[in-house]
Formats: structure tokens, C-alpha cells, sequence
């Protein structure tokens, strides 16, 4: 992994980039931009909604190639990739919006795209020839006509696109060169962290609210209830902030020997739900929302919880020893607990049939029939990498 982006690093800096027109940013007044902020786009039809392709879903591979797929007929609908013929990385997740995919790839650029055809609607490059820039760890964060995204290395950045054209609306430096998290939009706010600063902007002006600097890096991404605003350090603790002002509402430590919660955290119902690694024991975690009370703890001995997500009145996870595993929310039941002969490198995504869920694995996409337990190749890749970071897939609904 740190081979492929020191790799990536060097291309960067003797690719030509697109002939488009530069936009330079206008922070506000207190964001202190040192660094160029020029954001190349290039508006290629107008953006407009789009039906859904419904029998498809999105495959964003580990070898950062972007693909629709027909679940039906077993077959590639459309392909698209990055500009940079080197960029052979996912790293980051896709978000789908009125029919649009947007994309953001690893050597800085973000698409607009039709679900339908794989047309594109404007494509942008955040930097110029001389940045550094990757994106990394991201999924586009769209709300009231902006995407959000935060940047990596010495360009290190939020940055605000309009989802018209991909043009810069504005954007901030950050203080760390690493932010391994997506945006939160809450409340017309937007809410991010660098290193162990967390920060609050104004959603439409990118005017910071408030920043909060804590003894550690905070590695959680930011969740809400819908009230409050909810990010975990590097090592054992979770924080309840208010979203207009930098006061911590309460904190919650967990073990001591468990930390690295990073995506693995979400909000349902007025609850916290998170997974924290171990050396012996990972386990998950729910706790209210309104009081920083524990409501339960599940342990998984001798392995670490790889990914969550939540389905209806379900948690679904998976672990680095390749255990598929399902818990009641209500009260940390573990019902499901499979070992799979594949390994996931992806998120999970739940189809119509209650008796399926499906996930990317290196070989490729993987059914699952939860009623006879077995695993089922619906796409073979043809070709293996010996370097497997992360793949993202999405359900077209």
C-alpha cells in the first residue's frame, strides 16, 4: 500500500492534466490557505436528474476502474476510469444522487455521471501539475447543491464543488496532511477532521464555526443523531460535541486496549453503534446518544471487526479472519456467525431478496444466501492483484 501511493506521488507530478478551466478558491476571512486551491473542471453537458438503472449496481474495483453491472443478464453495462492510465487504486466510496454517480479517484480527480450510460456530466481535478494531491478514504458528501471532500498529503484541504459543474465553491486548508474520514453535513454545517483538530464550517460559505484541537488524532468519522455530533480519537474515547460551538456534551472511554474505530461507527434511532479493535478482544459498542450511557458490549475473541453497516434492526460485519456476522441492535444478540471461504475487501450491500446480501471479495462480486449459507460468484474478474486495498460497491435504487 505505501509502495502503490509513493508510486502514485511520482505520476502525479509529470501527468498533463485536462484542458479545462481553472477556478481559484476565495476562502473566507479565517481559513488560513496557503496552498493553491485551484480546482480544473470541465462541464461537458448539463447535469440534470437521471432514472435509475435499477437491475444494476456499481463496482468500483480495487484496481480503480468504475463499472455498472446488470445483476440479470451478469454483464458489464458501461466502465469508466480516471484520466491517469497509472491510477490503479479504489480507496475511496461513491455516492449516488437523483440518478448521478460521483466519484472521486486517488489522483485527485471527482466525475458526474449518468447511472444509465456512464456519460459524464463535468469531471474535476482538484491541484494543479505541481500538487500532490490524493483523495483517499472518501465518499462524496452532497447536500443543498455542494459536494464535499477532503484532500491528503501537503495540499491537505476541504474543499466545496458545485454539483452543477464541478466548479470550486470554496475550500480550507486543514492542519494535518492525513484525513482519513468523509465530510458530515448536518444542520447547514459541514463537520471534518484533521489530525487531532475537528472541525465546523459554515455549509454554504466555508466560514469556520468552530475548531476543536484534542490530545489525540481523531480517526472516527464524524456521525449524528440528527441533534449531535459524534467523532472518536485514535485511542479509547468518544465524543459527544454540539454542532453550533466546541463544548463536549459527554465522553464515553471504552477499554483501554481497544481503539482504531475509524468508519466503523453509525447512528440509528437515538443510538451509537461502533466497532473498536483490539489486540485479544474487538468488540462493538452501543451507546445512547443522549447520555453517553453504555446500552450493551459484543466481544469477538482473538479477531478484529473489519467493517460494519446496519440493515433495518440488524448490525452486519465482518472480521479480518473472514467471519460474516449479524447482531440484533436492540440488545448486541449475535445470531449470524459464519466463517466464509472468501474474503470481503468491500462494503455490503443488501438486494431486494431478504435472503441475499453481497459483497466484492478479490476475485470478484460475491452473492451470499443467508438461508443455505452459501457463496455465489455472480462476476469473476480476470485478472488478480497481488496488492488488494479496498473495493465499494453500490445497489442502483
Amino acid at each position: 500500500m505505501k509502495k502503490n501511493l509513493i508510486t502514485l506521488l511520482f505520476v502525479f507530478s509529470v501527468i498533463n492534466i485536462f484542458a479545462q478551466t481553472t477556478t481559484n478558491s476565495k476562502p473566507a476571512e479565517n481559513n488560513a490557505s496557503t496552498l493553491t486551491d485551484a480546482v480544473s473542471n470541465k462541464s461537458i453537458s448539463p447535469l440534470k436528474k437521471v432514472p435509475l438503472d435499477e437491475a444494476s449496481i456499481l463496482l468500483y474495483d480495487y484496481d480503480g476502474t468504475l463499472f455498472s453491472f446488470d445483476l440479470e443478464s451478469e454483464t458489464i453495462v458501461w466502465t469508466v476510469k480516471a484520466s491517469d492510465s497509472h491510477t490503479e487504486m479504489c480507496a475511496n466510496a461513491v455516492t449516488l444522487q437523483d440518478g448521478v454517480v460521483y466519484v472521486p479517484f486517488v489522483n485527485g480527480e471527482i466525475f458526474a455521471i449518468d447511472n444509465q450510460t456512464g456519460t459524464l456530466f463535468w469531471k474535476s481535478r482538484i491541484g494543479n501539475i505541481t500538487d500532490q494531491i490524493v483523495l483517499k478514504d472518501q465518499a462524496p458528501t452532497i447536500n443543498n447543491g455542494k459536494l464535499y471532500i477532503t484532500t491528503q498529503t501537503q495540499n491537505s484541504s476541504i474543499y466545496a464543488l458545485d454539483i452543477k459543474n464541478g466548479s470550486l465553491a470554496w475550500s480550507c486548508k486543514l492542519d494535518a496532511l492525513q484525513n482519513h474520514a468523509p465530510v458530515l453535513s448536518f444542520d447547514n454545517k459541514v463537520f471534518t477532521q484533521s489530525g487531532s483538530t475537528f472541525y465546523c464550517f459554515d455549509a454554504n460559505t466555508g466560514k469556520i464555526i468552530y475548531q476543536k484541537t484534542f490530545d489525540e488524532a481523531i480517526t472516527g468519522k464524524p456521525v449524528t443523531d440528527g441533534e449531535n455530533v459524534f467523532v472518536a480519537t485514535e485511542k479509547n474515547t468518544l465524543f459527544a460535541l454540539s454542532p453550533n460551538k466546541a463544548d463536549i456534551l459527554w465522553e464515553f472511554k471504552f477499554d483501554e486496549n481497544q481503539n482504531n474505530i475509524k468508519n466503523r461507527i453509525f447512528c440509528k434511532d437515538k443510538k451509537i453503534y461502533f466497532a473498536a479493535q483490539g489486540s485479544n478482544v474487538t468488540s462493538v459498542y452501543a451507546v445512547d446518544s443522549k447520555t453517553g450511557t453504555q446500552l450493551w458490549k459484543t466481544d469477538f475473541k482473538d479477531d478484529n471487526i473489519e467493517y460494519i453497516t446496519q440493515e433495518n434492526d440488524n448490525l452486519w460485519g465482518y472480521t479480518q479472519k473472514k467471519k460474516l456476522f449479524q447482531i440484533l441492535l436492540d440488545n448486541g444478540e449475535i445470531v449470524l456467525d459464519k466463517k466464509l471461504t472468501t474474503m470481503p475487501i468491500s462494503n455490503i450491500e443488501f438486494p431486494v431478496d431478504d435472503n441475499l446480501l453481497l459483497y466484492y471479495c478479490d476475485a470478484g462480486l460475491i452473492s451470499y444466501d443467508l438461508k443455505e449459507q452459501d457463496e455465489n460468484m455472480m462476476y469473476m474478474r480476470t485478472s488478480i492483484k497481488d496488492d488488494v486495498y479496498s473495493a465499494f460497491i453500490k445497489i442502483i435504487r
